[in-house]
């Protein structure tokens, strides 16, 4: 164990070393904030999983999910008794077709204002101790309640402003977020202890790394958070200040606001997006598998070892091993790792619930944090559609030129919350 727990503390530098490799401008990373980060992580890893009040309340929340789930089942239950009342459901049915209750709750916190509340006090918190620029650091607070495309749209005019570098930092943190209104699903199919631990901990790392690989001077006239409010819109600084400009830019946008949508006409709209996100899911997973079976197919007529699992076991392995794994499992966990990148995480998720409990526990969270994020090959099409329905041409092609760097942003991401994670676990 001592030698395993030296790699995966090696594995952890060996990520921020290659993010610093990568780096568009060595010369302009702020160390002391990205130090700053990397400490509260590892505090925070470990209050979640090596502290019995943390692990407790992760627990906690892990056990209201799961009792959302199963709130949920009495609705579908009454309109799909078939589906619900057997042996075992099936995938749609156990993971997915919850989210139509679960996206609709989050939609009502936000619409009574609870999590527009968190998310404006957590994001000024998170900006404060790290020294980050006031919108990227709200950013990631939004990602982690609302989605990446979703925080987008709704930050559209803050990214019309921003210049494009930041755009760029922008969409290499959309790779690395996960909606709390699906972590449902997940936590249907994998440990709710390590999915729940995995969201706080996506959301500094996406910070981390962005901050190496794409650095960016954000001048104090610039660190400014931007609110739409319909077709009206009013920039605020979130400084406090003396004239009192923070408080007037508040009454200005109260001011601003537009009547609001009556409530059951929300909830309708709501309710018919959890379910065209029930088919997406449902669409993409059952393509990918098929895909992925194809072409296990196609390589076995070449020789009948080789496979796509085998092929990704070979390409991440150094990255799995490095987590702190014997050659065995680093290869075992390497197949998986691959397979999430090409296709989603549902798809590891499906494949792997009816025996995630099997694993060593070392094993269990690193996988479980792991597959913890949207980054995949997919999210980049979805990424790069909606900065293209929001920015000008120059800063959608600068987004365009750097898919390399939001998929390496999305991999380090990924290893280095699994990596964090995995010291305090064994």
């Amino acid at each position: 164990m001592i030698f395993n727990l030296v790699v995966n503390i090696i594995g952890i530098v060996v990520f921020i070393a290659i993010a610093y490799l990568f780096s568009k401008q060595k010369h302009a990373i702020h160390w002391r904030s990205v130090g700053i980060m990397l400490v509260l992580e590892v505090l925070l890893a470990w209050f979640l999983t090596g502290s019995q009040v943390g692990v407790d309340a992760v627990k906690a929340a892990a056990d209201g999910f799961t009792w959302l789930v199963n709130v949920s089942y009495e609705g579908i239950s009454f309109a799909l008794a078939s589906w619900v009342n057997v042996k075992q459901m099936d995938f749609v049915t156990s993971s997915l077709l919850p989210i139509l209750l679960i996206v609709p709750l989050f939609d009502i916190l936000t619409y009574i204002g609870v999590l527009p509340w968190i998310i404006k006090w957590v994001g000024r918190g998170l900006a404060y101790i790290t020294g980050q620029p006031k919108f990227e650091s709200f950013f990631v607070v939004e990602m982690m309640f609302l989605g990446n495309t979703e925080a987008l749209a709704v930050s559209q005019l803050q990214l019309k402003q921003m210049k494009a570098q930041r755009n760029l930092t922008i969409a290499m943190m959309s790779m690395s977020c996960v909606t709390a209104s699906i972590l449902g699903a997940y936590i249907k199919m994998m440990p709710g202890q390590f999915i729940l631990t995995a969201v706080p901990m996506n959301v500094l790392n996406a910070a981390i790394i962005a901050a190496i690989l794409n650095p960016v001077e954000v001048k104090p006239e610039e660190d400014t958070i931007a609110k739409i409010s319909g077709s009206s819109a009013v920039e605020e600084t979130t400084d406090t200040t003396e004239s009192g400009s923070e408080d007037l830019a508040s009454e200005q946008v109260k001011q601003a606001k537009p009547a609001r949508e009556p409530f059951f006409s929300f909830l309708g709209d709501s309710i018919l997006g959890a379910g065209r996100l029930i088919l997406i899911i449902a669409a993409n997973v059952i393509a990918f598998v098929a895909l992925a079976k194809l072409i296990d197919k196609l390589l076995g007529l070449i020789n009948p070892n080789l496979s796509l699992e085998n092929l990704f076991g070979i390409i991440m392995f150094p990255f799995a091993w490095l987590l702190g794994f014997n050659p065995h499992e680093a290869f075992q966990m390497a197949s998986f790792m691959g397979t999430k990148l090409v296709t989603n995480e549902f798809v590891v998720m499906g494949e792997v619930s009816s025996k995630v409990n099997t694993f060593t526990p070392h094993f269990r969270a690193v996988l479980t944090v792991f597959l913890t994020s949207f980054a995949n090959f997919s999210t980049i099409g979805m990424i790069i559609g909606a900065f293209k329905g929001i920015v000008d041409r120059e800063k959608n092609d600068l987004i365009s030129r750097n898919v390399g760097y939001m998929l390496l942003s999305g991999i380090l991401v990924s290893l280095l919350s699994a990596g964090v994670v995995g010291l305090f676990v064994w």
